[in-house]
């Protein structure tokens, strides 16, 4: 897997968008394919992680990429 961009001193994001919250969710660092390297995250951010995505369209929206300067 490729190792999480930074360009001059941006970086990617994944954010899952709570669909019944308006402005909650979770974002994890992540390459520009929007691909998460699991072994930087800590347990806690990990298993965040596999939630949202376990709840994709039921409870988070699918996932967006997001440049972050």
């Amino acid at each position: 897997m490729e190792a999480i961009m930074s360009i001059r001193g941006a970086h990617y994001e994944l954010h899952f968008q709570s669909l019944h919250r308006q402005g909650r969710g979770w974002a994890f660092p992540c390459n520009a394919q929007g691909e998460v390297d699991l072994d930087r995250l800590s347990e806690r951010a990990r298993n965040n992680y596999f939630f949202a995505r376990a709840l994709m369209g039921r409870e988070y929206a699918f996932p967006r990429v997001e440049l972050i300067a």
